[in-house]
């Protein structure tokens, strides 16, 4: 299986996800600066966490208009996976790939905690090794991670299973509406997600719950 991360100024999970996806399949991912036009010929794409472009503007509102991400969304339409971390899942809804926008933190303080993560949907490739319901843990690390969408895209959203995580009870970090962690699109080839499952892919790092995404990625796409 082949891959890409995308690197966007000011990325700064581009490597740990590199490296999440090397410990899973094998094989290095092609590293793809933001500027580049075309991606190489491969089987699924990451569009890391971090604060592209210094989250200028809204978060992942330039990032979104980058050269490489018009070859991303032309090719998620004919069925190129696509995952997106933290502003990756930023990068997403201002690029109309996702649905919805993400709002500054309930708080309005940056969280960074590991958090409480259930399982909703295990039919996707990014999901498939979970099952519907299992309990798991992947850290956040956002100051503005708060879902919102309108009542008639979320009641859309969960009659299509098309929300694949939902924060536990009582664990809702940024005030995300009912408390949605990661959505799927229409094609169900694109993953946008705030927690970040890269850094819990190695028990030295805490725990392995994240690697079973990628592990269901792998399975989907050799």
């Amino acid at each position: 299986m082949k891959s890409a991360v995308v690197v966007f100024p000011a990325s700064n999970c581009d490597r740990d996800a590199a490296v999440a996806i090397e410990q899973t399949t094998g094989k290095k991912p092609a590293m793809v600066w933001h500027a580049d036009t075309e991606l190489p010929d491969v089987d699924f794409v990451v569009l890391p966490g971090g604060f592209a472009h210094g989250d200028y503007l809204r978060c992942g509102a330039m990032a979104a208009h980058s050269a490489i991400m018009r070859d991303i969304k032309a090719k998620a339409e004919k069925g190129l996976a696509v995952l997106g971390i933290c502003n990756g899942f930023q990068v997403l809804t201002e690029a109309g790939m996702l649905p919805g926008a993400l709002m500054r933190n309930a708080g309005l303080k940056f969280v960074c905690r590991a958090v409480g993560i259930e399982v909703q949907e295990s039919q996707s490739v990014f999901s498939r090794k979970y099952e519907n319901g299992q309990q798991i843990s992947f850290p956040v690390a956002n100051g503005i991670g708060n879902y919102f969408a309108d009542e008639e895209t979320l009641d859309r959203l969960e009659g299509e299973g098309r929300v694949v995580f939902r924060y536990a009870e009582g664990d809702n970090p940024n005030g995300s509406v009912r408390n949605i962690a990661g959505i799927l699109n229409e094609k169900r080839n694109v993953l946008g997600l705030m927690p970040h499952p890269e850094r819990v892919c190695d028990p030295l790092l805490g725990g392995t719950d994240g690697r079973i995404l990628f592990e269901s990625l792998f399975e989907s796409l050799s």
